[in-house]
């Protein structure tokens, strides 16, 4: 587990920029449309209701957002990617819904104290690089007894044996931060969230990532569209690149369970976590 880190304001913001670029590459908007059915099931779960405020935060195209607006919720939506929140906006308009999205940081919320009844994340704040900064900005954005709820992928699960791959294949980074696959597991967790928190109750949930092409033409999916996958392909040379190709291909053939070769459909475990703020 990691210690509180300490690292110069520069090299963090190093960081950020390249998670920018990386998360506005591809086109993360056509990917989303495949975690729908996880966001409604997430969201189906938490106890929302018409008179809240809710934010989702790192939210990507809006996916928990749009489910929150349609719910009667006064949703707002923040995320690094320029990209995504203008492809938010263009679907909330086209959805005829009101969602006040916003790019900015999850790690300085552009929001005064006690603004919400409900922040909420799905794959998202687990990839900002300072986890206790998110989680003072969560915490005081929050109104007291207001909820705070993650879906955060496992070390275990599927994506966490996909991180091992790119591991595997891609040099260590130059600036050690947090893995996001800390964010899956428990204790990590209860640590993290251990001041200003009331009720916390944590679940190891599955979902399924459907999608309907090969196995191959799935990494190929994620090589074009996902930008962190685009990057780590194109920071690789030609050989580089196939042994890549290699290993994800296997990765998805050998978690495969849809019976069919022409349809991939992996089993994917993600740590659920809703926190009650005091």
């Amino acid at each position: 587990m990691h210690a509180n880190l300490i690292t110069p304001s520069s090299i963090i913001a190093s960081v950020k920029a390249q998670q920018k670029t990386a998360w506005e590459s591809g086109n993360f908007g056509v990917v989303a449309q495949y975690n729908e059915l996880a966001a409604e099931e997430f969201m189906s779960r938490l106890p929302l209701t018409s008179s809240m405020t809710v934010l989702d935060a790192a939210c990507g195209t809006g996916n928990l957002a749009v489910i929150a607006a349609q719910l009667g919720c006064k949703t707002s939506g923040i995320d690094i990617a320029s990209n995504l929140i203008a492809q938010a906006r263009h679907r909330a308009s086209h959805l005829g819904l009101n969602i006040n999205y916003m790019e900015g940081d999850v790690e300085d919320l552009p929001y005064v104290a006690n603004s919400f009844d409900a922040v909420i994340s799905m794959f998202g704040v687990m990839f900002a690089p300072q986890p206790r900064k998110v989680v003072q900005e969560m915490l005081r954005v929050t109104k007291p007894g207001g909820v705070i709820a993650l879906a955060c992928w496992t070390q275990e699960g599927f994506i966490g044996h996909m991180f091992q791959v790119f591991r595997r294949h891609l040099p260590p980074p130059p600036i050690s931060t947090p893995s996001p696959l800390e964010w899956g597991t428990e204790s990590i967790v209860r640590d993290r969230l251990f001041n200003g928190i009331g009720l916390l109750r944590m679940t190891r949930r599955t979902t399924h990532l459907r999608y309907p092409f090969s196995p191959r033409e799935t990494v190929d999916f994620f090589r074009e569209y996902y930008g962190p996958t685009r990057k780590a392909f194109e920071s690789l040379d030609v050989i580089g690149q196939k042994a890549l190709l290699a290993d994800l291909v296997r990765l998805q053939e050998e978690h495969n369970v849809s019976g069919n070769p022409e349809v991939t459909d992996t089993p994917a475990e993600y740590l659920e976590i809703v926190a009650r703020r005091l």
